[in-house]
């Protein structure tokens, strides 16, 4: 089967990263395309018209968007190596809340904590905090989230391992201190190959959001 799969993504970001998990998971051959979100391609803009955002999968020609969707398309499509989703439907049912859950929580309380000061900023940290803590009750004393198998709700949050140092930094936090086994859970799955090889280093993601933060004067 002669899949043509292009990746349309941005190195710092975390929805792509999740992309590129999964496709190493399931040892898919892919093009990848560096976006400049500053000045965006005419080929983002042709296959993501609605939103104009990465990561954007190109999968024989036919454009699948937003990180989780494109997550489970993948999942579907080469269903025969390393399944990221239960076969239980409750269970699957599961996954894709706490995966959610992340979505729809962490990012926009991690922004703010870096791009605010003040109040705002404390308000954000408690809250990501709060949700980390969450995160951390939900994952208990499995190896990963879906039990022994790194699934879907791993592939999810671990992006965000790599905007823990800026995070912590900004924040004036340390999740070694609030999220102890969240931080243990993230190291075993920097043990996989897909997962350690996808994921910047934590340094550079900070030197990359100092640079944001002058750019957007909010030094």
């Amino acid at each position: 089967m002669g899949d043509e799969v292009v990746l349309l993504d941005f190195w710092v970001s975390p929805f792509g990263m999740r992309v590129r998990i999964a496709l190493k998971e399931k040892g898919i051959d892919y093009e990848s395309k560096e976006e400049n979100l500053s000045n965006k391609s005419s080929l983002l803009l042709k296959m993501n018209p609605i939103h104009k955002q990465i990561p954007v999968l190109i999968h024989n020609g036919k454009p699948i968007c937003e990180s989780l969707i494109i997550v489970q398309y993948i999942d579907e499509v080469w269903k025969d190596k390393a399944p990221l989703l239960p076969s239980d439907p409750y269970e699957r049912a599961h996954a894709r809340f706490w995966a959610d859950y992340v979505d729809k929580k962490i990012y926009s309380r991690g922004r703010l904590v870096w791009t605010t000061k003040g109040e705002v900023q404390e308000a954000a940290k408690k809250e990501l905090i709060h949700h980390f803590k969450l995160l951390e009750t939900e994952l208990g004393d499995k190896t990963f989230f879906g039990g022994d198998q790194f699934g879907l709700v791993d592939i999810a949050l671990i992006p965000f391992y790599s905007w823990f140092y800026a995070l912590e930094t900004c924040g004036n936090f340390s999740m070694i201190h609030e999220c102890p086994k969240l931080v243990e859970w993230a190291k075993r799955c920097m043990e996989r190959e897909s997962v350690s090889t996808s994921l910047p280093d934590q340094y550079k993601v900070y030197d990359f959001i100092l640079e944001l933060k002058k750019k957007l004067h909010l030094d």
